[in-house]
């Protein structure tokens, strides 16, 4: 039986419509750049199609071995647990088929200057002249209970910070991990830098984001003294297409490896050492597809636990575990 290939672009869902149609706005960009293989999406959560219809897609294309390819920027529970169980539980079900699996964007040369691209629009777009010595660099993450996941946004603001010439930069988070975006606005306002750029390390807009954005909107309005500018998220800068297209090319030259140097599953990382050895499941089979026919106003909450990735019951000061949004 010949080899036909097909390229599946998993998301995690959101319940923000133009979050989705960013999405699959990716996959559109990628059908271009990879015409010789057949390209779907899917997603863990919240939206359709799930991963499950978009490989169902495939096969149905006469596609034999699938390239699974996350379409998340670090690998924290959802790239070590979520998607490997629904890929992997597809491929049992369907013996005849072959499955490779990606790695996520990760850091990488073309993401930072696909960051470094989008905060230079918003210096650019922004009124006065001031120095970049006089402006403080706040990058923000999801935030989730893995902390190599955490720590890989301290690393790209740090990468960011050395070489976009920045006077100082810190690290905030969307949910989840600490702090949160105006928990650390309401501190660095007093640190007397003239501007702070806001800068949401996302894929795309969503919940999250918009909150990020609110936050340091409130953050501006009470603080007028400093110039608060909100920074373009990611989407689809050509670099981030670049990155995906890479991704793809690396399981067919074989050269997919995942970073399980500080992985909490492996490893005992400080804090979290009862969780190696974690059984692979997957969580989201109560919210597959929820948000579409008709049902975007259904807010179920995730208030069950996500124990391999939101709530390993660390709770640091004031932070809050927010389990509500994706």
């Amino acid at each position: 039986m010949s080899d036909k290939i097909g390229v599946m672009i998993c998301g995690h869902g959101s319940r923000d419509v133009e979050a989705t149609q960013e999405f699959d706005s990716l996959a559109r960009h990628l059908r271009q750049r990879l015409p010789q293989y057949p390209v779907e999406s899917g997603y863990l959560e919240f939206a359709r199609p799930i991963i499950k219809e978009g490989l169902e897609a495939l096969k149905t294309q006469g596609v034999n071995h699938v390239l699974a390819v996350p379409g998340m920027l670090f690998a924290a529970g959802h790239v070590k647990n979520d998607l490997p169980w629904e890929i992997n539980s597809f491929a049992a079900d369907n013996p005849g088929l072959t499955v490779e699996f990606g790695r996520e964007l990760a850091i990488d040369p073309k993401m930072l200057a696909a960051a470094a691209a989008r905060i230079e629009e918003a210096l650019n777009g922004a009124s006065g002249t001031i120095d970049r010595k006089d402006t403080l660099l706040l990058v923000v993450g999801r935030g989730t209970n893995d902390p190599d996941a955490n720590s890989n946004v301290a690393k790209v603001a740090r990468m960011l910070w050395e070489g976009m010439g920045f006077g100082w930069a810190e690290v905030a988070f969307s949910g989840v991990a600490y702090p949160l975006v105006n928990q650390a606005l309401e501190r660095l306002v007093k640190l007397g830098y003239a501007r702070i750029v806001v800068f949401p390390y996302f894929l795309f807009t969503g919940i999250l984001v918009k909150r990020i954005y609110q936050w340091a909107d409130e953050a501006a309005a009470a603080n007028p003294a400093v110039q608060i500018v909100n920074a373009p998220y990611l989407n689809d800068h050509p670099l981030v297409i670049d990155s995906f297209v890479e991704r793809v090319e690396e399981i067919l030259k074989g050269q997919t490896h995942m970073n399980c140097t500080l992985c909490k599953y492996r490893e005992q990382v400080v804090g979290y050492e009862a969780q190696v050895g974690a059984v692979q499941a997957g969580h989201h089979h109560h919210v597959r597809g929820i948000g579409t026919d008709g049902d975007h106003g259904h807010d179920h909450g995730h208030h069950h636990d996500h124990d391999h990735d939101h709530n390993h019951g660390h709770h640091h000061g004031d932070h809050h575990h927010d389990h509500h949004d994706h």
